[in-house]
């Protein structure tokens, strides 16, 4: 039952996809009546209220002129919305920030005014994506380092279908939103990075939140590391949401909760350098690659060939939309690179701070405090309990047809 519940709803999702609110419910009631003309008694979709998966504000588009207008931030392929910390589409509600601030202000419905078949169903379909999510973390590479062999990529792990297609373009348009906010000088003045392009490969734009990390030693005589007295913009909502999913769909343990991100613009032929993470940052940490696939290559001594070429042990693919896990060798035995990529890309990279490294007047973020993992072993009692739900909401609706309530 819950199976065909999903399928009903991820049809009606890409159907409906770029239609204003309008038109979405009059597809979804129709769908829904070829639904309860083969199914007699049952209406699941009025159990999990697709409207509201949808989450696309009708009120604000009152005519159909206003047809895929806000398409990628409706989440219509069921993503983010299934999730308890991201009700109703809150990354396209993220889109709508003010264009004098970074932060998010997300007006949404609160929990406790949804139904018990809502959240139980919202939690069976967070759960149905959370298992899908595909995990490769049986990377080898050995190198003979100091007499002994070592598997230089320990550690390393490729998460794949944490984020959809629509939820991937929705933080690319964010993330070049913020771009136009540094240009236009709207970012705090470390926030904000974009350096002339001196020769290829050089010159990528960073946009920095929660801490200012230092590259090199700068003018001021300032080591590598984050400059604890530099104040840089907090992490915005959209990003807080995508940390809260990382946690729960365990690809970062609760234990490492990123607290700093670097965001990276690569234009064609952009690259990154050898190197190893600065020890300022725990392990953990992961970066998501969005618009387009490249290869980041590891080993313990990494060559520069020429700009933006290097030479090392092992290459790894990042598919769009991934998420790699860095810690264990692959973070700290490896150097890694990112050699000049093919076409646009972005990265954005979470890591925690060492508590001792953290901004001198840095407040921890209090809705990143406490996250909670979705369980690995779902919770069958809950599953039963869809069905319960389910079928005394159709025998509720049978005997009100037949005038008995």
């Amino acid at each position: 039952m819950a199976d065909s519940l999903i399928t009903s709803v991820k049809f009606m999702q890409f159907l409906t996809q770029g239609l204003c609110g309008d038109c979405m419910k009059t597809v979804s009631n129709r769908i829904r009546s070829l639904h309860a003309d083969s199914t007699r008694d049952e209406d699941p979709l009025h159990a999990v209220n697709f409207l509201k998966m949808c989450h696309n504000d009708s009120q604000s588009h009152e005519n159909h002129e206003s047809c895929g207008e806000n398409s990628l931030g409706s989440l219509k392929d069921g993503v983010m919305a299934t999730e308890e910390e991201l009700e109703e589409g809150e990354i396209r509600d993220s889109r709508r920030w003010s264009d004098s601030r970074v932060d998010v202000k997300v007006h949404k419905r609160p929990r406790a005014m949804l139904g018990d078949d809502e959240m139980e169903m919202e939690m069976e379909m967070e759960y149905s994506r959370f298992m899908d999510v595909r995990r490769k973390k049986n990377f080898v590479c050995l190198e003979r380092i100091r007499g002994k062999t070592v598997n230089i990529l320990e550690g390393l792990e490729l998460h794949n279908g944490v984020f959809s297609s629509a939820e991937q373009r929705t933080i690319v348009d964010f993330v070049y939103s913020l771009q136009k906010m540094g240009k236009r000088g709207q970012l705090m003045e470390r926030t904000y990075c974009e350096p002339t392009k001196w020769m290829r490969g050089k010159g990528r734009v960073t946009i920095q939140f929660g801490c200012c990390y230092n590259y090199a030693t700068d003018k001021k005589g300032n080591p590598p590391g984050i400059l604890r007295r530099q104040v840089v913009d907090p992490i915005p909502h959209l990003l807080k949401v995508i940390i809260r999913r990382l946690v729960r769909w365990h690809v970062l343990p609760p234990s490492c909760v990123p607290d700093s991100c670097i965001i990276n613009i690569y234009e064609e032929g952009d690259c990154i350098p050898p190197h190893i993470d600065n020890h300022d940052f725990v392990r953990p940490f992961c970066t998501v690659s969005f618009l387009s696939e490249c290869d980041m290559l590891f080993g313990s001594s990494l060559k520069i060939v020429g700009p933006g070429e290097f030479s090392g042990s092992s290459a790894i693919s990042l598919p769009v939309g991934s998420v790699l896990v860095l810690k264990g060798n692959g973070a700290d035995v490896a150097k890694h690179c990112v050699p000049a990529v093919p076409a646009k890309r972005i990265s954005i990279t979470f890591r925690k701070m060492d508590d001792k490294k953290r901004p001198c007047d840095l407040v921890p973020e209090a809705d990143l405090q406490v996250i909670e993992p979705l369980s690995s072993d779902f919770d069958k009692r809950k599953r039963y309990r869809v069905e319960d739900n389910r079928r005394g909401y159709i025998s509720k609706r049978g005997r009100r047809s037949a005038g008995m309530v």
